[in-house]
This record gives structure tokens, C-alpha cells and sequence, in this order.
């Protein structure tokens, strides 16, 4: 996928103005801040109405059905008193495919949200956004809210997944370290504007800017993960 440009401005201040080339699977690293959640919600047509963009895509993606969008936090993705089975909008036989598909039993299609765990949630929501079979995934810290071991688990799945299904993955993140064995290129974000991109290994290992720099000083001197 090919961001050709990507425009976010408001009350005639520009917030992030950005081209991207998006390969198998693309991080958009960057502080909080950055414009990471912004080019997101662009993408999705879910930026606040006092906020003006102006995105094109290349044609192949240019339709928002083919996109699918996982959100950071999985504990409020779903309604509390709403069967899981009710969240999706394929028939019986198809939810239980997508269990299956990210490792779950078919049995917690009946159950609800706060009888499930943070990693159980997490992988439903990641099966209701591939209910439709999207070309394009985008991912908000799909780990923020997990330990380290579902952490662990669920970066694995996403990898074995795009895999399986070739679907095109733009994972954003603040933490480098979380997606060197998930995705191949980069593009590091600062104040609305691309200041690195490229290969994953190559920024990691040889990073240019000042910037790009201290994310990875800061990524990979902190062990502990977000619970």
C-alpha cells in the first residue's frame, strides 16, 4: 500500500503531513504526540470534526472496507453486556473459524467481555477485524494493555497470521523492540513528519537521526512492558 499523501491540519496549523510506502508489514514508530493515532484515524475517516485531511491512497486501497482497524485497548473494544457472538456480523459457522483462527475455543462466543481475559479479548478483537477479510490492517499498540507473556503471544499470532493470510499490517508503536521480529520496514514519526524510514534492520542498527536515536536508546534499555 502506498500513502501517496497524507494531510491532517487544523485551524490552519499542520499536524502531520506524510507519505509512506506501506510493505508487508510497515511500524510507524514515534512519542506520544508524534501524529501516530492521527495518520490512523485519517486513514479510518475518524478524525475529529475540527480537524481537516486530505488522504490518498493508492486505488487498490483506496476503499475503507478493505481496511481493519485493532484498537490498543481491548478491555473497552467491547460491549459488557453483549455477547461475543453478537459483536460479529458473519454467520455462526464463520465466528467459529476465526476463533480458531487466533487460538480460541468456539465456546467463548457465548460468553461476554469482563469473563474474558486481557489476552482473550485482545485476540477477538483482532478475529472481528479480520471477520471481512481486509486487505489492509491497522494495528494502535495492540500490546499496550498486556502483560508480557500475551504480549509475546499475540505478536507471534500477528506474524503467523499476516503469513496465512497476506493481508498488508501498518503497526504503530512507541517501542522499537516490540516489533523487530514482526515487521520488515520502518518509519519513524516526529511532530507530524517522517524523519527516518526504511528497512527495519538497517534503521535499528544504523540510525541517521538524533531523533530515531534516542527511541531506540529509550525502547531497548526498558525491559519492563506496560501491564
Amino acid at each position: 500500500m502506498k500513502i501517496e499523501k497524507l494531510l491532517i491540519t487544523h485551524a490552519q496549523k499542520t499536524l502531520v503531513d506524510i507519505s509512506l510506502d506501506v510493505s508487508r508489514a510497515t511500524a510507524l514508530v514515534g512519542q506520544s504526540g508524534s501524529g501516530k493515532s492521527l495518520t490512523l484515524k485519517a486513514l479510518l475517516g475518524m478524525l475529529p470534526s475540527t480537524m481537516e485531511s486530505h488522504v490518498i491512497l493508492d486505488c487498490e486501497y483506496a476503499r475503507g472496507s478493505q481496511m481493519a482497524f485493532v484498537p490498543q485497548n481491548p478491555f473497552t473494544a467491547l460491549s459488557p453486556l453483549t455477547r461475543v457472538r453478537d459483536h460479529f456480523e458473519v454467520s455462526s459457522a464463520r465466528q467459529k473459524e476465526l476463533m480458531a483462527l487466533v487460538g480460541l475455543d468456539g465456546a467463548l462466543l457465548e460468553r461476554f467481555a469482563p469473563e474474558l481475559s486481557g489476552g482473550q479479548l485482545q485476540r477477538i478483537v483482532i478475529a472481528l477485524a479480520l471477520e471481512h477479510a481486509p486487505k489492509v490492517l491497522l494495528l494502535d499498540e495492540p500490546t499496550t494493555a498486556l502483560d508480557s507473556t500475551n504480549k509475546n503471544a499475540i505478536l507471534a499470532m500477528l506474524g503467523a497470521l499476516q503469513q496465512e493470510l497476506g493481508f498488508v499490517m501498518l503497526y504503530v508503536t512507541h517501542d522499537i523492540e516490540s516489533v523487530m521480529g514482526l515487521c520488515d520496514t520502518i518509519a519513524v514519526l516526529s511532530k507530524g513528519r517522517i524523519v527516518e524510514q526504511g528497512s527495519l534492520q538497517e534503521v535499528v542498527h544504523h540510525p541517521q537521526n538524533a531523533y530515531t536515536q534516542a527511541l531506540l536508546a529509550a525502547s531497548f534499555s526498558k525491559r519492563e512492558f506496560r501491564q
